[in-house]
């Protein structure tokens, strides 16, 4: 039920509206749909999404911020539903955006696909974020160090950590029925990120712009299963593209 709350939001980002508001539209869709919101209360986190907006990374709360014409907004969203956590994330251009914010949009959606593809059974966990960050900062993008995707299932979040960076030969080994959050979260600028003094919410230090994407998945024998995949969100994003046009 992630990805189909994250695409109503996705119908409702434009210039004007508040991210607090994109955050009652989630809340009300997962309860009428019998889940519940994963993030709610979670360590007294106080809303059902974590709402990041430009140079935010991640964990942004949700408030009476007007989205403005060109910003980068990423939409993180729990839920919990038949005893087992679901957890994803997508960025989204407001408006009419520029290339740089396209481009980081691109670069790290496809970071994240990256990962996916090098999460089979057999390899290292090291495998996972070595794809990402290869390809993020052969694309002149860093990823950020210091917050990781992680196991998910009767827990929100469970081992082990998933990286965006490191070696593909370390960690420990990918096996059959593992079920792993992966979410690149990646800056234009500088790696370097500090938490604001609401304790939740990531930034970049240098004020560049960060995306984040994130998907769950089971590692098969052959290539990891994606358990939600962004099909609803695009299908949104699509069709919003058209009336733009």
């Amino acid at each position: 039920m992630t990805i189909q709350a994250i695409a109503e939001v996705a119908k409702n980002i434009k210039p004007g509206i508040s991210t607090l508001k994109l955050d009652k539209i989630a809340h009300d869709f997962i309860f009428d749909n019998h889940g519940v919101p994963a993030f709610l209360g979670y360590d007294e986190f106080p809303n059902t999404l974590c709402i990041s907006v430009n140079e935010q990374v991640v964990h942004g709360i949700p408030s009476k911020y007007e989205l403005k014409e060109g910003d980068l907004v990423s939409i993180d969203c729990g839920v919990l539903l038949n005893r087992f956590f679901g957890d994803a994330a997508y960025s989204f251009p407001v408006g009419q955006a520029d290339k740089k914010v396209l481009n980081l949009l691109k670069v790290t959606k496809e970071a994240l696909f990256k990962g996916i593809e090098a999460a089979t059974e057999g390899r290292k966990l090291g495998a996972i974020g070595n794809a990402v960050q290869t390809h993020v900062e052969q694309n002149g993008y860093n990823v950020v160090r210091t917050v990781y995707g992680h196991g998910i299932g009767q827990e929100l979040h469970e081992f082990p950590d998933v990286p965006n960076f490191g070696n593909k030969r370390k960690g420990i080994e990918l096996k059959r029925g593992m079920v792993l959050a992966i979410e690149p979260m990646v800056t234009s600028g500088k790696k370097d990120v500090y938490t604001l003094d609401d304790d939740w919410t990531i930034v970049t230090k240098d004020k560049s712009l960060a995306a984040h994407f994130e998907l769950s998945v089971a590692i098969t024998n052959d290539k990891a299963e994606i358990l939600a995949p962004f099909d609803a969100i695009e299908l949104i994003m699509g069709e919003k593209l058209k009336t733009n046009i």
